[in-house]
């Protein structure tokens, strides 16, 4: 898969219900959005951030970045990137074989992510591909804010869960960590472009709904989402507090 027919595109929102204008919020002297773009730019041509709102798009091209501005009605990521590509590949005059969603609440995402993604498209039958991480400690496990991921022998997800996946029977959940590798969902996804625009007409289902989760849309009709590890910490932000903890982490 050549650069030259990668989509880097970096959804953002202004209206977050626990952080508004959140991605122009100051990450050492650059708004966040800025840092995602640049370190997106490190390993990707073309990148462009998909938004709703005339700041954020400013803010872009102050920099030097590419935005493009998309409806204020989606419901998700995936569905922003959707209209994205089709709005950048009219912009660019080209079409592009593979779309990579990175989210914009994560200034540090590293070039290295992006990269073993972008290598599972090297499959021609891959159709969607996630970042995993091995869990380090037990509260990561029981924190339902970072969703687990059980896989097959193919390195393929089997489910995706808010709950410690699998169970591990007659032992205490102390010690659940320590007797099973668990692996957290790292939330950097990349779609082959005509499945990106596949899988965003599909209705909402029970298993998505239950656990508030899209890519079990996905799993449920039928769709096969590579993996790759990574050992790098994401560091997403969700709110003001959680930038002060990444200076006191040294972070930046």
């Amino acid at each position: 898969m050549k650069n030259e027919d990668i989509l880097g595109i970096i959804p953002a929102r202004y209206g977050s219900t626990r952080f508004p204008g959140k991605p122009l919020a100051d990450i050492g002297g650059k708004p966040m959005i800025q840092r995602v773009y640049e370190q997106t730019r490190k390993v990707l041509n073309h990148v462009v951030v998909a938004t709703d709102d005339d700041r954020i798009a400013n803010a872009v091209k102050d920099f030097g970045g590419e935005a493009v501005m998309t409806s204020a009605e989606h419901q998700s990521g995936t569905d922003r990137c959707a209209e994205a590509l089709n709005l950048a590949e009219k912009n660019h005059q080209k079409a592009y074989k593979v779309v990579v969603n990175i989210q914009g609440d994560e200034p540090f995402v590293q070039p290295e992510q992006i990269d073993k993604l972008t290598s599972c498209f090297h499959n021609a039958d891959t159709e969607i591909a996630t970042l995993v991480k091995p869990l380090k400690n037990k509260v990561e496990l029981f924190d339902p804010n970072k969703p687990k991921v059980v896989l097959n022998a193919s390195a393929q997800a089997l489910y995706f869960s808010r709950s410690p996946i699998p169970y591990i029977r007659n032992i205490p959940e102390e010690e659940w960590h320590t007797r099973h590798q668990f692996l957290i969902h790292i939330g950097l996804y990349a779609y082959r472009s005509d499945v990106l625009r596949e899988i965003t007409l599909l209705p909402s289902t029970a298993l998505e709904k239950a656990e508030s989760l899209e890519q079990l849309r996905w799993l449920e009709n039928g769709y096969v989402i590579a993996t790759r590890k990574t050992e790098f910490e994401s560091w997403s932000i969700d709110t003001p507090m959680d930038i002060d903890e990444l200076k006191k982490k040294g972070v930046f």
